[in-house]
């Protein structure tokens, strides 16, 4: 069958994301209410029942937001590592006990023919992470949150077929921002969020021809814009000397307000 994926939703009023593959379908997060998610699925021609768990990055509220009220209406197993489960505990509220799942970082599962790693990342949560989908030959990894592309997520994103990659914000435009200094400084630091700039230097250290797709995600509404990420993305690549026509690689958008079409991994 292979991996297919839509990002349901990306920024900061609310994240989830699906993920299909090996006869199951996963949500990554689920940081809006029950209601928008539902309507976001619908968008995709699914439905909450189709649902077979949701895979928890960390405890924020435009991560979680409708984790429980979602969890509880379908019935749906959680997956999260220990700490983040104590972080998330008392916001989320009743889970039943057959629906709580340690999944600690580092760590794999299979559901059917697909297997879901976790990785550690950089962020200023309990114990946040990312994910890697794997079928057969195929690799999708996503990596949202996350201060700095580490020597470690550098090695757990490489060779992905696909990615989703952060690019939050505009330097420039985040320091000329409204937000007070210490929300400006905490999203600039190791453990805040990645600029277009980071987010180009770290393709530029990473592709190695097999990635052909990169969605950026969780862009600021007030510090960023979807063209000038694609732009300042591709310029930071093209600065330290990586170059892509088109037809070998592309950067994909996500939105905050509407999913992306459905994508297959195996596309080329």
């Amino acid at each position: 069958m292979g991996i297919s994926f839509t990002v349901l939703s990306s920024g900061s009023t609310g994240n989830a994301t699906i993920v299909r593959g090996g006869g199951t379908t996963l949500m990554i997060d689920a940081g809006l209410s029950a209601r928008r998610i539902e309507e976001l699925l619908a968008m995709r021609e699914l439905r909450g029942e189709e649902i077979d768990g949701i895979l928890v990055t960390h405890e924020h509220s435009d991560h979680v937001k409708g984790l429980g009220a979602v969890a509880r209406k379908f019935n749906l197993p959680i997956y999260a590592n220990s700490n983040t489960w104590s972080a998330i505990e008392k916001g989320i509220g009743n889970i039943e006990e057959h629906n709580r799942h340690i999944l600690e970082t580092g760590q794999y599962k299979d559901f059917g023919d697909m297997r879901v790693e976790s990785f550690a990342i950089s962020h200023d949560a309990a114990e946040p992470v990312g994910y890697n989908f794997y079928e057969g030959r195929e690799k999708l990894s996503v990596a949202t949150d996350l201060g700095y592309v580490s020597d470690k997520v550098r090695a757990a994103i490489s060779d992905a077929d696909v990615l989703v990659l952060e690019a939050n914000h505009d330097i420039e435009m985040l320091r000329m921002g409204r937000y007070p200094w210490n929300t400006k400084r905490r999203i600039l630091g190791d453990m805040g969020h990645l600029s277009n700039d980071a987010a180009g230097a770290a393709l530029s250290e990473i592709l190695t021809g097999r990635t052909k797709r990169t969605y950026l995600a969780h862009l600021s509404r007030d510090h960023n814009m979807i063209e000038l990420a694609r732009m300042s993305v591709r310029g930071a690549m093209e600065d330290r000397g990586c170059f892509y026509k088109d037809s070998e690689f592309r950067l994909c958008d996500t939105y905050y307000d509407r999913p992306t079409p459905w994508d297959t991994v195996s596309e080329s």
